[in-house]
């Protein structure tokens, strides 16, 4: 329970660094960027159910990579706060993807 909460806050915070250094992505605060982080875990989770574990990030592959962004820019919709472009989610998408192949945020 502790490991996902440490998770949560540390997605949060890389989705506030990525809120100040990208493009098209905006999230307004530390509270609304830990509710984008939970968003975004719930719709990653909805459509590695639905469609496979071959689509999730963690496969590292375009159709991971394009599965992300669509999540990351989905995210925008359920959470008031946070502005993503097209662009600004396959950014995000492609850092996220980057952060996490050098500190994996789940066991394998």
């Amino acid at each position: 329970m502790i490991g996902a909460a440490v998770r949560f806050v540390v997605s949060a915070l890389v989705l506030m660094v990525l809120s100040f250094i990208l493009p098209g992505f905006r999230v307004a605060g530390f509270l609304n960027a830990l509710i984008a982080a939970v968003v975004i875990a719930a719709l990653g989770f909805a459509v590695e159910s639905l469609i496979g574990r071959n689509v999730s990030p963690y496969a590292r592959g375009v159709v991971g990579f394009l599965a992300g962004a669509v999540v990351i820019y989905g995210a925008q919709f359920l959470v008031p706060t946070m502005q993503v472009t097209v662009v600004g989610a396959l950014l995000a998408s492609l850092v996220i993807g980057l952060v996490d192949a050098f500190v994996p945020t789940e066991l394998r």
